[in-house]
């Protein structure tokens, strides 16, 4: 029994050695990994991680914050726009100078062109009868005395016919007269029958030249004098057939209206005046008018002003006397009427193309030696063609003239990048 009991304790012994042993040798590794991490390289060193203090202010994660945050920039950083003189060709953009300038005072009046109805025609045949031929067409260009077209007219038979006699019959009373005329010169007829044929040929003479007269109003020529039921009827002045109612075979009334011509060669602007800028516009005035359609524009005249103010418009009519030798200004175009109420000298004046509108402000594109800079100005009188500078903007700076909306764009490329 004993001897048994001492075996259990030696395995006890034993095993109580063992675990000493082995506890040992963790604790000496673990102390030898410490010493060799503390000498490893800081390339294959592994990455700490930092402990933060619960109540600390510093973002858990500080590297990508500060990743997302941007670099701060300053307004003219913002404002700049580089690009070379390659560039800046091609783009088409022109740089000017700033300068002094004259700034009119332009009063912009809404117009339409009409026809010159002082050169304006409407023709009618004055004899009734049936077109035979009608050689004119509409719209074409016709010279003054040009037959337009041939009518046939039975009241101009009778009335050729009234001549025919009338001729006739002065002829007829003329040899009677000279017959009288010696007769009463040799003292063979008496003083009495001389002087009957006297009044005899003188009623035949007043007879005919009162048929030609009638004939001569009428405007009947010696045209078709083997035919005398026909008529010709001709264009009074050079102009254009701009109307045409009659066609081969018709049937026309004496009064009926069946060309109207226009000498194209003047037009009228017309437009109304409001009331309180009648003062501003006079008869005898050059005035500028502009197309809506096309780019075009021609000087004119002042020809007419009305005395009179609409009542319900509130508004006066005038009229501008326009040179036409292209035939650009066609009746019915819509054009505008530009009026110099006056001019005024300015220090600084910019063209109007320069200035663009930035985030609700005017601004000028300044030439810089790397591109350019966007400028605000504050902006005076304009005419449409320069535009007054009242600061913002010295004279002889160099701008950005024809093309700076092309800088506009670019710049809001850019400010949307930055954004994103």
């Amino acid at each position: 029994m004993k001897t048994n009991l001492n075996k259990k304790q030696a395995i006890a012994i034993a095993a109580i050695v063992v675990v000493t042993v082995l506890l040992g040798a963790l604790i000496v590794g673990s102390k030898q990994i410490a010493v060799d991490d503390d000498d490893m390289p800081a390339a294959t060193k592994p990455a700490k991680e930092s402990v933060t203090p619960a109540n600390s202010d510093k973002p858990k994660n500080p590297g990508k914050d500060a990743d997302n945050k941007a670099p701060q920039k300053s307004l003219s950083d913002d404002n700049k726009i580089e690009l070379t003189d390659a560039q800046i060709k091609a783009a088409a953009i022109s740089i000017l100078k700033a300068g002094p300038a004259r700034i009119k005072d332009v009063l912009i009046l809404p117009g339409e062109i009409h026809f010159n109805e002082d050169k304006t025609g409407h023709i009618v045949p004055r004899f009734a009868g049936v077109v035979q031929s009608v050689p004119a067409s509409l719209g074409q260009q016709v010279r003054k005395g040009q037959v337009l077209a041939v009518i046939a007219s039975v009241g101009l038979s009778d009335l050729r016919s009234e001549l025919l006699t009338a001729q006739k019959r002065l002829a007829l009373a003329a040899t009677t007269y000279e017959r009288e005329m010696k007769l009463w010169e040799e003292k063979i007829s008496a003083e009495q029958d001389y002087l009957q044929a006297q009044q005899a040929m003188r009623e035949a003479q007043i007879s005919v030249h009162n048929i030609q007269q009638k004939l001569n109003a009428l405007g009947v020529t010696q045209d078709h004098a083997d035919a005398l039921n026909l008529y010709a009827v001709r264009a009074p002045f050079d102009g254009m057939l701009i109307e045409k109612h009659i066609t081969l075979g018709d049937a026309v009334k004496e009064d009926a209206n069946i060309f109207t011509i226009s000498d194209l060669s003047t037009v009228w602007a017309d437009s109304t005046v409001p009331a309180n800028s009648l003062n501003l516009i006079r008869v005898g005035q050059s005035v500028t008018v502009k197309a809506s359609a096309f780019d075009g524009k021609a000087s004119g005249t002042v020809s007419y002003v009305s005395a009179l103010v609409g009542d319900q418009t509130r508004a006066a009519k005038a009229r501008i006397t326009l040179a036409n030798p292209n035939m650009a200004w066609r009746p019915g175009l819509y054009v505008s009427i530009e009026v110099t109420a006056s001019e005024i000298e300015v220090p600084v004046a910019v063209s109007a193309e320069a200035v663009q509108d930035l985030n609700g402000k005017p601004t000028v594109f300044l030439r810089t030696p790397q591109g350019f800079i966007a400028q605000p100005v504050i902006l005076g009188r304009t005419d449409g063609r320069l535009t007054e500078i009242v600061s913002g903007l010295k004279a002889g700076s160099a701008y950005a003239g024809n093309g700076s909306f092309v800088l506009k764009a670019d710049l809001g490329k850019n400010t949307a990048k930055d954004n994103d």
